[in-house]
């Protein structure tokens, strides 16, 4: 049914627009492209109380029609000017180009109903472009629920108008039955439920007689929606548990480096240690996401792991996001091992920006098996890169990797373990959404010596003075001996850093005035007196790869005080040294960014400080937004905050998948109760049927939801 051309209920001439700037092609596409609110028309408004700016509806009769035809650019412009009256009063309706027929039923003596919002042009109140019914073509119960009844809003284009979507969906549903549309939601779940029949609730959704008609018809499609996603995830999972992998088996490498560690273990890191250890010595392969705050000791655990998959021979492949983090991870993993365990698992570095001599030889040694550790970039993937038995992948700020990238990576090995980690936490219904496949662990307590980052909000608004005190502080700290960020969101006036997590569109209460950016504010900073002498560069992710690590190389060696960057210095910046942070415009960063950022400072024996410079007004919500942020550092009642803020695709970004992108009414943030039950019901359908041949419109459904279900699907 839904899958009918739309040219089947509508003509090629009224379907045409839809099809060329909606992308429509079919009857779901259209019906699937459902209203962003409902309004209703209201009570009928006296013509003595209209105000501008004020949604009114009037009933009167039409008392004059002119119109008017000027050429402005070479094209015809058609103004049309009628006006109404209710025998006292009267307003004019201003239409532009109105189609023949139309201008045919506005004739002078008719009366009718019309609705708009009041706006004033040279001194005279008027309606533009009202929605307007005649009575002619209306009876007595037709006229009470056109003013009665919810209308929906429909996003629109400039050449598709809300009002023409409405009269396409109100023509679709007059020929078609929607009760014949097959429900991806089994009778049984539905019944349990209480829920509306898919079809049923579609409809009701565009065409809702009553409030309590249009929360029934949301909730179900929720429910569609929730279902279909939550299954396609238990279907992964269960598909990744029939695998066959290498069984990895803990042994005296890790015996050795545990009792070599100069400090004890958290207790998360324990527990998540045994965990992993279990996971690996399965002949499936392990899918585990860690989540843990900044500094919470990630790659320690995904150390450990490595040393088990050594164990047996196994290669462990660790690949991040950018080289400055790559190479953080390897020193720090050199480190880790110590000389000895260092020379027996021989870990090599593998990115792109290497000497090509130097790249050599690490591939080399990890196509041979000499190597057991390879950390790297994308250079990882690279078709020319070959490994001898990948037993672990591991994969940093998995965010920021496609599925596409990671599957390459996992290629590598025959069904290797994989590990991803991630620094930015995400909220539970998010977690259970987007990562259901996935075993998840949660990394909370924070290694002994580190302390808590002081986090103050300075407000430009409210006192502006307060900047010279700011830069004083820094200042003070590198006369001291220590080390300075300040981050800007912008490379260049109007340039914002790639990959960055901003408020494009500032929030309410945001100041109006261009970001701070990193080329200005380093020239300023230059000229503050309480900077004098104060050695200091730029760090952004347009410079070259050897610019960046020549930057980081001088800053994490004392050589530079201050550094000047963007987003780039989000993770895998490890500068004890440094205690300062200064975020500029702080109020454009998404907030759980804001986290990581502070996360960079603080990192030695000594406390960090990090200033959140905005101008957004004090009760906004912007400023609520930062102030949230110097209430706590921890990162997963921030990622809770944020996302009961901003929509999840800000909060996260689009799932490489596209399964996120899809959803139309199901809100991540709002319905983690309908999320649970939902997938309740998808553990149950698969444990019975794991290929949900039982349910072939939700297998259909399945399936062309995410590439990965449909290859789990296929696997019988």
């Amino acid at each position: 049914m839904l899958e009918r051309e739309l040219t089947t209920v509508l003509s090629k001439e009224a379907a045409k627009p839809f099809i060329e700037h909606l992308g429509m092609q079919t009857i779901g596409d259209l019906l699937w492209h459902l209203p962003r609110r409902h309004y209703r028309r209201g009570d009928l408004t006296d013509f003595a109380d209209i105000e501008v700016g004020e949604f009114v509806t009037l009933a009167a009769r039409i008392t004059n029609v002119a119109s008017h035809t000027s050429y402005p650019r070479g094209k015809a412009l058609q103004r049309t000017i009628v006006t109404i009256s209710d025998g006292r009063r009267s307003l004019d309706l201003v239409f532009f180009n109105l189609k023949r027929f139309q201008l045919a039923k506005l004739v002078k003596g008719e009366s009718g109903m019309f609705s708009g919002t009041v706006n004033r042009f040279n001194s005279k109140l008027q309606l533009q472009h009202p929605e307007w019914e005649l009575f002619d073509d209306l009876d007595d119960s037709q006229q009470n629920a056109w003013v009665s009844g919810l209308v929906p809003v429909y996003p629109a284009t400039k050449k598709v108008s809300s009002l023409s979507i409405r009269k396409a969906v109100r023509t679709v549903l007059e020929r078609v039955d929607l009760a014949e549309v097959t429900d991806a939601v089994p009778q049984h779940v539905r019944e349990s439920h209480g829920l509306m029949r898919f079809g049923e609730a579609l409809g009701a959704y565009h065409v809702a007689e009553s409030d309590e008609r249009l929360e029934e018809a949301k909730r179900a499609l929720k429910w569609h929606e929730a279902l279909q996603l939550q299954a396609s995830l238990v279907v992964m999972r269960e598909f990744t548990r029939r695998l066959a992998s290498t069984a990895r088996p803990a042994g005296a490498l890790l015996a050795e480096f545990d009792s070599r560690l100069p400090f004890d273990l958290t207790p998360d890191q324990h527990q998540i240690g045994d965990q992993i250890a279990a996971d690996l010595d399965r002949q499936h392969p392990m899918h585990r996401l860690v989540q843990g705050e900044v500094g919470s000791g990630k790659t320690m655990v995904a150390l450990r792991a490595m040393l088990q998959v050594a164990e047996t021979g196994g290669q462990s492949i660790m690949l991040a996001p950018t080289e400055v983090l790559a190479s953080q991870h390897f020193r720090s993993i050199v480190d880790s091992l110590g000389p000895e365990l260092a020379a027996k698992l021989n870990p090599v570095l593998i990115t792109g920006q290497q000497p090509a001599a130097e790249r050599k030889r690490s591939a080399l040694a990890a196509a041979s098996g000499q190597s057991l550790i390879a950390v790297g970039t994308h250079a990882l993937i690279s078709k020319k890169t070959t490994f001898a038995d990948v037993g672990l992948v591991v994969i940093d700020e998995q965010h920021r990797f496609g599925v596409g990238q990671r599957e390459a990576l996992r290629s590598k090995g025959v069904e290797p373990h994989t590990l991803l980690l991630t620094a930015t936490p995400i909220p539970r219904t998010v977690a259970m959404t987007v990562f259901g496949d996935l075993d998840v662990s949660e990394l909370r307590t924070m290694p002994a010596g580190r302390t808590p980052i002081g986090t103050h909000v300075v407000s430009e608004r409210q006192s502006p003075g307060l900047m010279a005190r700011a830069w004083q502080r820094v200042g003070e700290e590198i006369a001291d001996g220590r080390q300075a960020f300040v981050v800007c969101p912008a490379i260049e006036p109007g340039e914002a850093e790639r990959g960055a997590d901003l408020l494009v569109d500032p929030l309410p209460g945001v100041g109006e005035q261009g970001m701070a950016d990193v080329a200005t504010t380093l020239e300023r900073l230059r000229r503050v007196d309480a900077l004098r002498g104060v050695r200091m560069a730029a760090l952004t992710g347009a410079m070259s790869a050897d610019e960046k690590d020549g930057v980081m190389r001088a800053y994490a060696a004392g050589e530079l005080d201050l550094l000047v960057a963007t987003t780039v210095i989000e993770v895998g910046v490890n500068v004890p040294n440094a205690t300062v942070m200064v975020v500029l415009d702080a109020d454009r960063f998404g907030l759980s960014q804001l986290h990581q950022l502070r996360g960079r400072v603080g990192r030695g024996e000594l406390p960090g400080l990090c200033l959140l410079v905005t101008s957004a007004a004090p009760g906004s919500t912007a400023g609520d937004r930062v102030a949230a942020l110097a209430e706590t550092t921890d990162g997963f009642a921030i990622a809770e905050f944020d996302l009961a803020q901003r929509h999840e695709g800000d909060v996260l970004g689009k799932r490489q998948s596209g399964v996120v992108s899809s959803l139309k009414v199901l809100r991540v943030g709002e319905d983690a109760d309908i999320i649970r039950e939902a997938r309740i019901a998808a553990d149950e359908l698969v444990e019975g049927d794991p290929l949900l041949e039982r349910s072939p419109t939700l297998r259909h459904a399945v399936a062309a939801l995410s590439a990965e279900a449909r290859v789990a699907l296929q696997s019988a």
